[in-house]
This record gives C-alpha cells, structure tokens and sequence, in this order.
C-alpha cells in the first residue's frame, strides 16, 4: 500500500474515530486499515491515534497531519475528475441524507436522469430527521427543512416551502371546514407532530393579519414523529396538519385531502443541504448539488 492510500486510510479513521467504520466506507478489510496506520506510524517516527476499546482519537500530531492530509485529498479528487473523458462525467460513491418524504417524492422518482447522466456515479440514499454527524458517520451532505443549530458545516439555502393546511372530506363532513385559525380550539383536532429533539408536539401555527406568525394550541387525540403517519392520520379523520404542497399535491388532486384556510398558512420553511468544508469541492457532491436544486425549485416560494 503507497503513501498517499495510507493518508487516505488514516483520514478516514480519524474523522470517523472508529477502524471498523472507516474500513465499511471504504470497503477495505479492517485488518488492513490498522497495519496501513501501523505503517504510516513507523514510516512518520510518530504516534498518530490514541486507541481505546470504544474510540479512536487523535494525538497532537495525528491532527497536524489530518489538516493537511485533507487539503490534499481534496486536491487529488480534483484532479481525477479533471481528466475524465467528459467534463461533466462523475464517478464513485455519494451518501447523502434526506428526509424521507423527499427522498420518496422528489429524489426517488428522478434519479434515472441523474444516474443516466452519470452512470459512473453511485447513489447511498439514507432518511433522517435527526441531528447526525456527517464526518463520523461518512455522509457526504443532508437535506434539510427548517430552522437549522450553529454548526461548523457549510450550508448551502436553496430557499423556503410553502405549507398549507389540510384535512381529509370525512373530517370535514363530521366537523365542518374552519375558516380562520379562531375557529380551531374546542371544535376542531389536529394530527400532533413531535419535535425529534423534545418530543413534544408542535403548535398550530398561522399568519396574523399583519403577516406575522402565530401559535395556537388544538388538541390532539394522535401524536407522530414521522411524515408519514402524520399524512396516514389525517387521510382517516384524525384531525388536521400542517405539510408542504408537494408532499400531498397527489391528494389534492385524487380528492382525499383538501386545503383549508389558504389565507392562514403556516411561516414557509427554509430548504438547505448541509456539507463538511472538506467536501465543498468534491466534483460528485458539486452535480448532486447542482441537480438537487434545480429539482427543488419548483417547489420553493418565489
């Protein structure tokens, strides 16, 4: 094994902070992630990780020569894409995260074109809501929607989703069709969604008159933590939700769902992709970003 597969073998396992992680990702035996570090170590005349029975981290000298090993492996990246027969040709593997109703709706559906264009290029296709470690847990980038927590990625905005309220005909027969959030509490329900870092469940909320936003608190006789229940829920007369259009524009048009109080909707969420800086300039992760947008944007507010 030559210098520069060691460097990449070690960067690995430095920012995953575990040999059997590292070795997944790069579809090496573990065995030989550990004598490739034995090497690297004998070869430098340092020590680079300190080894426990339940992680890896590293010494002052091992992050010396992860910040530079970074910029180089960038580098190299580069350079092979740049000498590829097409210039718009990619390969390798991508692992992005994505909540799951875009990843079924909107990414499942057009990976053919994307994968067409790009038949070298290899897809892992994860969904979360949850708070992950990109570099630990070997993601090259996330979807996101919503408020976002201080972190030393790189975000990338692509803009803000309209949500609509909704509910399905049988709940409407049964309580009848609010027309302003006023009419909400003690006569109508709600299908309550749950925070994924509290678990509690999420006000109604709406615009004022002014335009500025509002929270009301309607009952719930269900509780999710996941879009899929909570469209499931509502389709069956458990109560009212909050979503964004294109997640049930099919409803709304086969006529099992039906929008109410367009003019009392929820504040747009912000739509992101969140990278490490190593990445930024992955030519793989610079197509899925370019396409993810573009595919996305008819579905953004203007």
């Amino acid at each position: 094994m030559d210098r520069f597969d060691q460097y990449r073998l070690f960067a690995q396992v430095a920012e995953m902070g575990s040999f059997i992680k590292a070795a997944h990702a790069l579809e090496v035996p573990r065995a030989s992630v550990s004598a490739a570090i034995q090497q690297l170590e004998v070869a430098l005349g340092v020590r680079l990780l300190h080894r426990t029975t339940r992680r890896v981290g590293l010494t002052p000298d091992g992050e010396l020569l992860l910040d530079r090993v970074r910029a180089l492996l960038t580098e190299v990246d580069d350079i092979d894409q740049l000498f590829q027969a097409s210039q718009r040709q990619v390969s390798g593997r991508l692992i992005v995260d994505a909540p799951s109703r875009i990843a079924r709706r909107l990414i499942a559906p057009a990976l053919p074109g994307l994968l067409g264009r790009h038949p070298q290029l290899q897809l892992t296709v994860s969904s979360t809501d949850r708070s992950i470690d990109l570099v630990r847990e070997g993601v090259d980038c996330v979807v996101r929607i919503g408020a976002l927590q201080d972190s030393s990625l790189v975000v990338r905005s692509l803009g803000r989703i309209a949500l609509i309220n909704c509910a399905s005909p049988g709940y409407l027969r049964e309580h009848g069709e609010p027309r302003h959030p006023a009419d909400l509490p003690g006569a109508h329900w709600v299908v309550g969604y749950a925070s994924p870092r509290t678990g509690k469940a999420h006000p109604w909320e709406s615009s004022a008159a002014d335009g500025s936003p509002q929270q009301i608190e309607v009952p719930s006789r269900v509780l999710v933590n996941n879009a899929e229940n909570y469209i499931a829920c509502c389709l069956v007369g458990l109560g009212l939700i909050q979503v964004p259009r294109f997640d049930v524009q099919h409803l709304l048009n086969a006529g099992t769902l039906v929008e109410v109080m367009p003019e009392h909707r929820a504040a747009p969420m912000p739509v992101s992709l969140l990278y490490p800086h190593r990445r930024q300039r992955s030519r793989r992760l610079q197509v899925f970003l370019e396409w993810f947008e573009a595919l996305m944007r008819p579905n953004l507010e203007e």
